[in-house]
């Protein structure tokens, strides 16, 4: 019975030509050098969404069904094919050798399946950008914590890849998994198919529970770094503690507003908000 499960798990954990021959090292020393162009993309995108919501008030609202199951659907695809590489190789890491291992050892980036993804999950926070201009243009709510949350995850990432410091896959790989559920659901719902209202709740409910699981690998970085276990900076840890602290706060407030506080009442769509 040994004997297939090895097999199984080997297959699951073969590598692709394009992740075999990827250049990791070329793309780590190209985000050190320009990690720093995250900044424009950022006020980039803040000038085009409040100039955008400034254009539209005016205007009659776009309907885009099309392109938004299309966008939506993309991403969903892209989301779960990096959720199951990357899950794959930091389950199999977790199982043989455990916790610490899992968060301190930074193969992530380098490791022959999940190094492109890691990059791709990198350059990725630019394109999701995208999901505002439907926002803008469908005339749609646009809540604080869903341009703040696409701000601070492309600036955060960009300045963490260049470093490849310690709990990145625990990072990429559970907004992976949680941007595979989200993005199937802006799926379903730009084509009009009915959705279950407890899937929105289940979505918002995975999104705190990365927020919470990203504090506590973060405590463990710091705590271990100590040991030289973990190979991490205090800045890093600082700024990744404050941006998961306040992305728990912000979603725990929106689940509230949106599920128990107003029962009765049209609530708010998850799609105004994302994870990372």
């Amino acid at each position: 019975m040994g004997e297939p499960d090895g097999h199984n798990l080997s297959v699951i954990l073969q590598e692709y030509d394009f992740e075999r021959q990827f250049d990791d090292q070329s793309a780590i020393q190209w985000m050190q050098e320009n990690w720093s162009k995250s900044f424009f993309f950022s006020l980039l995108y803040a000038a085009l969404i409040f100039g955008g919501q400034r254009m539209m008030k005016e205007r009659q609202r776009f309907d885009l069904r099309r392109p938004l199951v299309l966008w939506s659907f993309t991403l969903a695809v892209f989301s779960i094919i990096g959720a199951l590489r990357t899950g794959c190789f930091m389950g199999n890491l977790l199982i043989s050798s455990g916790f610490k291992q899992s968060v301190c050892d930074r193969a992530f980036y380098n490791g022959p399946i999940s190094k492109f993804w890691s990059y791709a999950f990198t350059l990725s926070k630019v394109p999701e950008l995208g999901d505002t201009l439907f926002i803008v243009l469908r005339k749609q709510k646009l809540i604080f914590l869903h341009w703040y949350h696409h701000i601070t995850v492309l600036l955060y990432t960009w300045y963490a890849y260049k470093d490849t410091v310690a709990g990145g896959g625990w990072f990429m790989s559970m907004n992976f998994t949680v941007h595979a559920f989200m993005y199937s659901y802006y799926t379903f719902r730009a084509a009009g198919i009915p959705v279950p209202r407890s899937c929105a709740m289940f979505i918002t409910f995975t999104q705190i529970l990365q927020m919470v699981m990203g504090i506590v690998v973060n405590f463990f970085i710091y705590k271990w770094m100590q040991d030289g276990s973990c190979s991490s900076r205090t800045e890093n840890i600082f700024w990744s503690s404050l941006m998961y602290f306040s992305y728990l706060v912000l979603f725990c407030s929106f689940f509230y507003q949106a599920y128990l506080k107003l029962p009765t009442q049209k609530k708010n769509d998850p799609t105004h908000k994302k994870n990372d």
